[in-house]
């Protein structure tokens, strides 16, 4: 395992590890099947096996995580106790799902929703989809009332971001300026959940004006870690970042592995898949 600290990028004036912990493979969401929910939740859904999964990362520098931590207070318990038993801070990425109806009760409810998100110590607020999405104009190219949203998380003293699964947030945001630092945008190798081809999703990741954050890089388990990985740090920014979700520590330190040796472009120092009975070829 590599003995160096993980690369790092700047967006919206803090240093941020290149590398973000997901918390999917946490908080029980496979994009698999029931069963394989149930699985994480038993195994992953509590501070003790998060806070072990997060020490793992730490180690190699990778200090950042996103979640929807502010509906999810176990992940924010298990943040708390592996900063306390590594003497390391955590950066925060939270992206809160708000209700966006353009009425004075809606407003109160997302004022206090971003309360809370500001409240578990958040850095970053990231718009969820399923809320930024609603406010797309696509005749007008907007995103209508937008700048609302992203004065009430300023106001708090958070950084505001897009969770753009949809990729045109990027685009119309980028073209109307709004006060939005760094995106969330799903890009893997496989294209699994990628709204359009994933040729123009890279387009429109390098020609974003602010550091993306990509997600699923292996498609929830649909490739390989060595062929996501790979695939993701080969194909965009030196300021973007790479969102990696893991059920074990072990788990984690392949995936810092190969993500180093990806980034360094060497082979990577992991051991070969078990197997009833190897080819002569695969056991050297």
């Amino acid at each position: 395992m590599p003995s160096n600290i993980f690369p790092r990028t700047v967006v919206g004036g803090v240093s941020l590890s290149r590398m973000i912990v997901g918390t999917n493979w946490m908080l029980g969401w496979s994009h698999t099947s029931p069963a394989a929910d149930r699985q994480i939740n038993a195994r992953n859904r509590n501070r003790e096996a998060i806070a072990a999964i997060l020490e793992t990362f730490l180690k190699a520098g990778v200090d950042t995580i996103m979640g929807p931590f502010s509906d999810h207070p176990v992940a924010l318990d298990g943040i708390k106790l592996a900063e306390d038993r590594s003497g390391k801070r955590v950066i925060r990425i939270d992206t809160p799902i708000l209700n966006v109806d353009d009425t004075p009760e809606a407003r109160r409810e997302t004022e206090m929703k971003l309360d809370e998100v500001k409240k578990g110590g958040a850095a970053f607020c990231l718009i969820h989809h399923s809320s930024a999405e609603q406010l797309v104009n696509k005749n007008k190219k907007t995103l209508d009332r937008l700048p609302d949203y992203l004065s009430m998380i300023r106001d708090r003293g958070m950084i505001p971001g897009l969770s753009a699964h949809m990729p045109e947030l990027i685009v119309y945001s980028d073209l109307n300026g709004y006060d939005v630092e760094t995106y969330i945008q799903i890009y893997n190798c496989a294209g699994f959940m990628m709204q359009i081809e994933i040729e123009y999703v890279n387009k429109i990741i390098w020609e974003a004006k602010k550091p993306v954050m990509t997600i699923k890089p292996m498609g929830a388990g649909r490739v390989s870690p060595f062929v996501g990985l790979s695939f993701s740090w080969s194909t965009i920014r030196p300021v973007d970042m790479v969102t990696v979700g893991c059920l074990t520590a072990d788990e984690a330190e392949e995936d810092i592995e190969l993500s180093f040796a990806a980034l360094e472009r060497r082979q990577p120092d992991i051991e070969g898949r078990a197997s009833p009975a190897h080819s002569d070829i695969m056991k050297k």
